[in-house]
């Protein structure tokens, strides 16, 4: 699933990202968050190509299938760069965007510093202001070296329950989908490596401007929020739609903060029908 979405690899300064185009029509970038890869949208992807939208996606660096350097800063801020080259390779002026947790943070700061490349944003559970890491993320990253450098049973245990409680049922995260999602921060490099180039990075400083730039925006904003999130609390959805100009906001009831995994034909519906009445605004 996942290894079929991913069909290119690209260069981007000097580092190489996994990527993946789909389908034909209008242009719609999919950013995912941590701890996922792009296997997040192995569900939404199919839907999006049978409405008509040509589908790039791609793993953050660091991320995924993704280079994962050694010396490479991949905080939000140094990922804003890649994401623009990668524009800039799908010769995409201007498309519409969907981004989820740090994907969400990370496209916001796109629209907030180069509005005039997207023709709409959806965001998903996506964190915000002050509301990251939260409690049992924190918890991992005060300790983030002995995690790194941890038993690595210990370790699959942590991330097992972290992806369990990202799904309104815990019993849809397990088995293959949860191996897929556990195998690229697992393991002798995976493990340590998830650890310094995502939860090393869990800073609420990278989105502490939200409250005053998020006013001046300018762009078309879709926000789509679990109705049970348990990282990114629900108030976050409904200030987030209080900032911004124009936002329209969905809760999707019974899905948690991966809600791709729980509400796939809901999220997917939302998507499409939000990039269909931005295309008929601009027409």
């Amino acid at each position: 699933m996942s290894d079929a979405l991913l069909n290119h690899h690209t260069i981007v300064h000097g580092h190489r990202i996994a990527t993946g185009v789909h389908g034909s029509g209008v242009p719609l970038v999919l950013v995912h968050g941590t701890p996922a890869h792009s296997i997040i949208w192995r569900r939404l992807v199919p839907r999006f190509v049978d409405a008509g939208l040509r589908v790039h996606l791609f793993d953050l660096l660091g991320f995924g299938a993704s280079e994962r350097p050694l010396d490479a800063d991949t905080s939000i801020a140094a990922q804003l760069p890649v994401l623009r080259a990668l524009l800039d390779h799908w010769q995409l002026d201007s498309t519409h965007v969907f981004g989820h947790d740090i994907g969400g943070a990370l496209s916001l700061r796109l629209a907030i510093e180069d509005g005039r490349r997207l023709r709409s944003l959806t965001i998903a559970d996506s964190v915000s202001y002050d509301s990251w890491p939260s409690p049992t993320w924190r918890a991992i990253r005060e300790n983030c070296i002995e995690h790194a450098l941890g038993d690595p049973d210990a370790h699959r245990e942590t991330m097992t329950r972290q992806f369990k409680s990202a799904v309104a049922d815990p019993a849809r995260m397990s088995g293959e989908l949860l191996e897929r999602y556990l195998a690229p921060i697992s393991g002798p490099v995976g493990q340590p490596a998830f650890f310094r180039h995502q939860v090393a990075h869990y800073d609420a400083r990278h989105t502490a401007d939200f409250a005053t730039a998020l006013p001046a925006l300018r762009v078309p904003v879709h926000i789509l929020w679990g109705g049970e999130d348990a990282w990114q609390p629900v108030r976050y959805a409904h200030r987030l739609h209080a900032d911004i100009p124009g936002s329209t906001l969905r809760i999707v009831d019974g899905a948690g903060h991966f809600l791709m995994e729980d509400a796939p034909d809901v999220v997917a519906g939302e998507v499409v029908a939000y990039v269909r009445r931005s295309e008929a605004e601009r027409a």
